[in-house]
């Protein structure tokens, strides 16, 4: 069993915040305070604390001739749902850093990916893999 992981970030605005992680991406609210709010962000839980001075824009690595955020976390989704988001996201017209497509095609990693950012900077990458056994994979 994979044990859930813990992740605090920090935000410039926790209405926005809560907005944007609630509505959008469709993650229920854990505990609050007026200085931070816990997300159950797909089991796990990630904490948006209020902090604006901490907020800067991610560097970059090359990687498959695209600009990829250095700091960022995310979630690898089952193949459907990563679909069904990157739609929603569209529909929604979320500007992407990297728009949704299929990394490493025909190669072990094969992997659906697409990048964006939240209201405050933070970058988020969201993937999928039609066999989850192949994550690891080289």
């Amino acid at each position: 069993m994979i044990s859930p992981f813990h992740l605090a970030f920090p935000v410039k605005d926790l209405d926005v915040t809560r907005k944007f992680y609630q509505e959008l991406i469709g993650c229920k609210i854990g505990r609050t305070s007026d200085r931070w709010i816990d997300f159950d962000f797909f089991g796990n839980q990630v904490t948006a604390h209020l902090k604006p001075e901490e907020l800067q824009k991610p560097a970059t690595n090359p990687v498959d001739g695209k600009e990829v955020p250095v700091r960022h976390f995310g979630a690898i989704l089952e193949w459907q749902q990563w679909h069904n988001m990157a739609d929603r996201l569209k529909e929604k017209k979320i500007s992407f850093v990297i728009e949704p497509y299929i990394r490493f095609k025909g190669q072990p990693g094969e992997q659906a990916t697409m990048f964006f950012y939240d209201p405050s900077g933070n970058a988020l990458e969201f993937k999928s893999f039609k066999d989850k056994s192949r994550i690891f994979a080289t």
